[in-house]
């Protein structure tokens, strides 16, 4: 009999991706890296992921296929996610101070407290709360704090993230002139505002920053665009998924009395969660000379697509005593978050974000699912409706608790 977590995690996948999750699953299982005609070179062994991720001469995000190719007509030529080489090693270090673990909390709790305000008094009420909607808010009020468009509601600064990634599909290798078009217009009046914070360029800010390192305007606004996109979508993804996997695996209550007891397991709790869900379910790069990825030979501008979830897969089943910091951590390099020279920079934020999140939520006495939706035909696999509320649950969830999703694979 299946643990209830993986029954949800699964439905979670079906129903973002009901053709590609078994496919990539099917192909996985043919071997650690596979040609895969149309799509690229499949890789689903961590061990071989690393190596294209640690090797950026070899394994680029830029050119044809790669992800840089995919956002660079909409976002510019240098907004990291597109960059290689020295360039890129130097705007990183730019904006390193700006994403250190105690600078992330800091943000992260100051922002998110007049968000969280709501939510947790209507626990203590007896209410529920719909924890996709809360954490699209906190997401875009965290990012919107960021990049200096503090006041465009955070809700709106997510929903115009997410219309620009939804028209990205697995399988999407470039944008087409009206998607630019599109995307560019979506972003337009949240320029406008990252542009009026350039110009003022506040010491300690994100925009500032970019000015100071010698970005010019047109520059430093992909940049923060390119934000908008990635500093979203990873935390209003994941903070529902981990909820609910930790939920279904009756951990809610030894989670909260270690956040009591000083929150020693909190962390490791989080990394494991990661692991399983896998925010970013594929990482794209370009060849960029012939080698070999274990038994496939590479030829150079070869698509090289990393299946990230099965490569975090590789690693097991949710494990209760790794996520309760009692033995050592299956991933602890985060192969979620990337890995060398393109390793997330925005990594501690979205951590924080999340404990910050979870935290205030055990804290309330949030325990219980009350009802459940995944999200269909979407790039990051999702709930479309969480609704949780306090007090402890009788048990694992009665069959009609499940009617609002029935998904099964083709």
């Amino acid at each position: 009999m299946k643990r209830q977590e993986h029954v949800w995690e699964r439905r979670v996948q079906l129903a973002a991706h009901p053709l590609a999750y078994p496919f990539i699953a099917a192909v996985a299982r043919r071997g650690p890296a596979v040609r895969v005609p149309g799509v690229g070179i499949v890789v689903s062994d961590p061990e071989l992921a690393r190596q294209v991720l640690l090797d950026h001469e070899g394994f680029r995000k830029d050119g044809p296929g790669s992800s840089g190719a995919l956002w660079t007509p909409v976002l510019g030529p240098s907004v990291l996610l597109n960059m290689e080489g020295e360039e890129h090693r130097r705007l990183r270090a730019a904006l390193a101070g700006l994403f250190t673990r105690a600078q992330a909390t800091e943000l992260c709790t100051r922002v998110l407290e007049p968000v969280l305000r709501e939510a947790i008094d209507r626990l203590g009420a007896g209410g529920a709360v719909d924890l996709v909607a809360l954490t699209r808010t906190a997401a875009g009020t965290v990012i919107g704090e960021l990049l200096g468009v503090a006041d465009t509601a955070g809700a709106e600064v997510f929903e115009r993230g997410e219309r620009i990634v939804r028209m990205v599909g697995l399988r999407t290798r470039e944008l087409s002139p009206r998607q630019v078009a599109k995307a560019k217009a979506v972003l337009a009046t949240l320029v406008v505002a990252a542009g009026e914070a350039y110009d003022r360029a506040e010491v300690g800010s994100m925009m500032g920053r970019l000015r100071d390192h010698g970005l010019d305007r047109e520059q430093a606004l992909g940049l923060a665009a390119a934000f908008l996109l990635t500093g979203t979508e990873t935390v209003a993804t994941t903070v529902p998924r981990v909820f609910a996997l930790w939920h279904d695996s009756g951990l809610l209550p030894a989670l909260r009395a270690d956040l009591a007891a000083g929150g020693a397991a909190f962390d490791a709790a989080i990394d494991e969660a990661m692991r399983v869900i896998t925010p970013s379910p594929a990482m794209l790069r370009r060849a960029a000379r012939p080698g070999r990825l274990g038994a496939t030979a590479v030829r150079e501008g070869d698509r090289v697509v990393i299946a990230t979830a099965q490569c975090d897969a590789a690693a097991g089943p949710f494990d209760r005593a790794a996520a309760l910091g009692r033995c050592p951590a299956h991933d602890p390099k985060r192969l979620w978050f990337g890995a060398g020279p393109h390793y997330c920079i925005g990594a501690p934020l979205a951590l924080a974000e999340i404990r910050v999140l979870m935290q205030a939520l055990l804290m309330a006495g949030a325990e219980r699912i009350v009802r459940r939706r995944a999200k269909r035909r979407v790039l990051i696999p999702t709930y479309a409706r969480l609704e949780v509320a306090a007090g402890q649950a009788a048990g694992p969830p009665r069959p009609a608790d499940h009617a609002e999703l029935e998904v099964t694979a083709p």
